[in-house]
């Protein structure tokens, strides 16, 4: 526990440091946001430094590698998939900035680049003999789905990286529910390994899940940091550099730990952003009428009037209660 928290406190102080460079030299080579422009809200926001993800997610995967110990085979896996979906957001901002326009990649090409990396992440669970094809159900026992892992875990994480992706539409919306989110999985990870051990459970995988706690901890104290930039209002916006990082990092927390079944509960803010833009493109298509004034939903609680603020302290609060919920079923 210590070095979890060692490890939190370390990636904070360096995250703080590094931030006020990153969003210079993002000043300097002009990575800055493009607003759309229906989104008529955000007009002031226009220039804001962008791909400030690589605040946080830098230091979290060195620090991360510093504070490892024993097996750490799962934890490097999980810090490949972070850096890969970071770099995967890096590029998209990138042309962003490149064009000076809110279009990177495009869709499809975005989409093979998830699945990409989840189809590697699915077969090293099955093939590798460390994490298997086993999840806990949230209501008690397990499953194991064998060679089914794969497509389930490709199909996981194409949906929690747009997701995530996708709420990350407000000054530190996205940034606070998943610091919340890293918070209370290190704390179910804690909770899952000292269950094994009481159970008779092997050493190495007590290892393994100890270092994907500091994974988790090191991104949450890197995030911290990056929230001191991010909340309203913002200096830094994080840009699909982060979001994309973020998703993939705590789906990978998640699936290899075997509580891929939580996600749903535990990041209950990213469903609702992106079923809410499946309804309402659904809908259109449909109807030719719009469910919400604007999707994601949180753009639709703005078109009503709500502060920005409020919008993000109730999705906090929303985030903390299913996280406590997630809690307790990891103990069943």
């Amino acid at each position: 526990m210590i070095i979890v928290l060692l490890a939190f406190l370390a990636t904070f102080l360096v995250s703080v440091l590094l931030a006020p460079f990153v969003i210079k030299l993002a000043k300097k080579v002009g990575a800055r946001q493009e607003i759309l422009e229906y989104v008529t809200a955000h007009k002031d926001k226009q220039g804001t430094p962008t791909m400030g993800g690589l605040i946080f997610v830098l230091p979290a995967i060195i620090v991360s590698l510093i504070f490892a110990r024993g097996h750490a085979t799962v934890m490097y896996v999980a810090l490949g998939v972070f850096f890969s979906y970071c770099l995967l957001g890096f590029l998209d901002d990138f042309i962003k900035v490149h064009t000076h326009k809110n279009l990177g990649l495009r869709a499809y090409q975005k989409v093979i680049g998830q699945v990409g990396i989840a189809v590697i992440v699915g077969f090293y669970m099955y093939y590798s003999g460390i994490v298997g094809s086993v999840m806990y159900l949230p209501w008690g026992g397990s499953i194991d789905i064998d060679w089914w892992i794969i497509p389930f875990v490709i199909f996981v994480f194409l949906a929690m990286t747009n997701s995530a992706n996708l709420t990350d539409g407000l000054d530190g919306l996205a940034g606070w529910t998943s610091f919340i989110m890293l918070v209370f999985l290190v704390v179910i990870l804690g909770i899952t390994d000292a269950q094994l051990l009481a159970n008779g459970g092997a050493i190495d995988i007590s290892e393994q899940l100890g270092n994907l706690r500091i994974a988790g901890a090191t991104t949450a104290g890197g995030l911290l940091a990056f929230l001191c930039f991010n909340s309203y209002p913002a200096k830094v916006f994080m840009g699909d550099t982060g979001s994309l990082a973020l998703g993939g990092l705590i789906t990978s927390l998640a699936v290899f730990s075997g509580w891929t079944l939580l996600l749903p509960i535990l990041c209950i803010v990213f469903v609702m952003s992106a079923v809410s833009v499946v309804i309402q493109v659904l809908h259109y298509k449909r109807t030719k009428r719009r469910v919400f004034l604007m999707a994601p939903l949180h753009h639709h609680f703005e078109q009503k009037g709500m502060n920005e603020t409020k919008i993000v302290a109730i999705y906090i609060v929303i985030t903390i209660i299913a996280g406590v919920i997630a809690v307790i079923l990891s103990l069943l």
